[in-house]
């Protein structure tokens, strides 16, 4: 049985104080929380901190990103090793805003991913259509092609510990969220492709987030779809009660 898997990407906020504070009341809160794998995933500068106050927690702590070169002449890029060493134990890697805003690419999602677990960090795969895509009726090819493109790297022996966020662009952000029915038709659909790409084992042990204005009210009925086995949670993170609600309403029924 997979378990269900929360993380919060909390993107370009919080001060390294105000990650500290942040982190400290969602430790408190979901302490006793069993059945759910929870991380978080401040800023570059806060990964240190955040992931000291968090130790010894059931919070674990993530990247936002990651560059594909070990070391040299690359000014304000950070390396896997670099990130693992500050606390990180996730990344994630091909976030849409990564790809609209600093020209991600398939190919570049791929070099970041292997430099990720040859770093021996786990990894957070994001993948999703855009609304036009979605309308067009083309957007599970679309899907299909970020994940077999960002996966070109990925042997099938080391495949099985990936996580898969599938998140529709025109859902995240703006209120609008994919029906439980058509989020569990593109996970059913990745689950699919995974099979064709390593193998039905290891494609039954990956687990697939879903991601796009993720709330406490609609999680429960999201994280009930068979392929569906967690979240990526973006503004609801940002406040620990909010964050709390979607971690609890994520244990398995």
């Amino acid at each position: 049985m997979r378990v269900p898997f929360v993380a919060g990407n909390w993107k370009l906020n919080k001060t390294p104080t105000e990650a500290v504070e942040l982190a400290l009341e969602l430790r408190r809160l979901v302490s006793s929380v069993r059945g759910v794998e929870i991380a978080i995933a401040p800023t570059a500068v806060c990964i240190v901190p955040v992931a000291k106050k968090l130790e010894e927690s059931n919070v674990k702590v993530a990247a936002q990103n990651v560059f594909w070169e070990s070391g040299g002449a690359y000014t304000g890029e950070l390396s896997a090793a670099m990130l693992k060493d500050a606390g990180a134990e996730y990344v994630i890697i091909g976030h849409s805003e990564r790809r609209t805003y600093f020209g991600e690419t398939d190919e570049t999602v791929a070099k970041r991913v292997r430099a990720a677990l040859d770093a021996d960090l786990k990894v957070i795969v994001c993948i999703g259509e855009t609304l036009p895509q979605r309308d067009s009726g083309k957007f599970l090819d679309v899907v299909g092609s970020q994940l077999i493109g960002g996966l070109a790297k990925v042997a099938a022996d080391e495949a099985a510990e990936l996580v898969i966020a599938y998140e529709p662009v025109w859902a995240i952000g703006t209120g609008r969220t994919a029906s439980p029915e058509q989020a569990q038709e593109v996970h059913a659909y990745i689950r699919g492709k995974l099979v064709e790409r390593f193998d039905a084992q290891t494609a039954a042990a990956i687990r697939i987030q879903y991601g796009g204005s993720v709330k406490g009210s609609n999680a429960a009925e999201l994280m009930s779809q068979p392929d569906i086995d967690g979240a990526l949670v973006g503004g609801a993170s940002l406040e620990a009660n909010s964050f709390a609600d979607i971690i609890r309403a994520s244990r398995p029924q």
